[in-house]
This record gives structure tokens, C-alpha cells and sequence, in this order.
């Protein structure tokens, strides 16, 4: 039951986008718009899990059960930053594949802020 509550209020701002769409496409933009609002925050997320686990390895020098626990946490920051660029590249590489216009709502390249 708490599974479902929290889901359902995970999901509570998709009615406020949903107030304003008349048709299939604004929808899609919608979404995308989401999704290029929490790409850079989820990749920067990844790369800080990465980061942590450099600083415990190195502050882990003479215990072993500490390296192979900084160890771990490195890899799963690097499996993520893996799978996010690997599926946005092949995203990307469907749709030239399928001649789809990217031109027009382009796959904003995650960068950070100020830089």
C-alpha cells in the first residue's frame, strides 16, 4: 500500500503538465521536456556516485573491505554514465537511422550550467 501511495504521488505533477495538452505531439514535447530537465541532473548524480567512491578508495588505504566497497560503488557510477550516453547515442542514431527531423526538437547534449 505504501508502494502505491508514493508512486501515485511520484506521479502527481504529470496531471498539472497535463492541463494544457491538446494533442498527442504536445504531450511528447512535454515528456521531453522532463527529460531534458533531469538528464544533466541524473548524469551529474552518476558522476558524483563515481567521484564517492574515488574519495573512499583513497581514504580506504590498508582496509580491504572498505577498497572493495569503494570499488563497487565506482563501477555503478560508471555503469550509469555508461547506459545513460550509450542509450542517448543510439536514440540519436535510430532516428537519422529512420530519418527523423532532430533538427526541429533537437537531444540537448547534457552540459553544466556556467561553463
Amino acid at each position: 500500500m505504501k508502494k502505491i501511495i508514493i508512486a501515485v504521488l511520484a506521479l502527481t505533477p504529470i496531471f498539472a503538465f497535463a492541463q494544457n495538452l491538446d494533442n498527442i505531439g504536445q504531450l511528447i514535447a512535454s515528456i521531453g521536456g522532463i527529460v531534458q530537465i533531469a538528464l544533466p541532473i541524473v548524469v551529474g548524480l552518476a558522476l558524483l556516485a563515481f567521484f564517492w567512491g574515488l574519495v573512499k578508495f583513497i581514504f580506504a588505504q590498508g582496509n580491504e573491505e572498505a577498497k572493495v566497497e569503494a570499488k563497487k560503488i565506482m563501477l555503478w557510477g560508471l555503469v550509469a554514465m555508461f547506459v545513460m550516453v550509450a542509450v542517448w547515442g543510439l536514440v540519436r542514431f535510430i532516428g537519422e537511422a529512420l530519418g527523423v527531423n532532430q533538427e526541429e526538437n533537437p537531444i540537448a547534449v547534457p552540459t553544466v550550467p556556467g561553463l
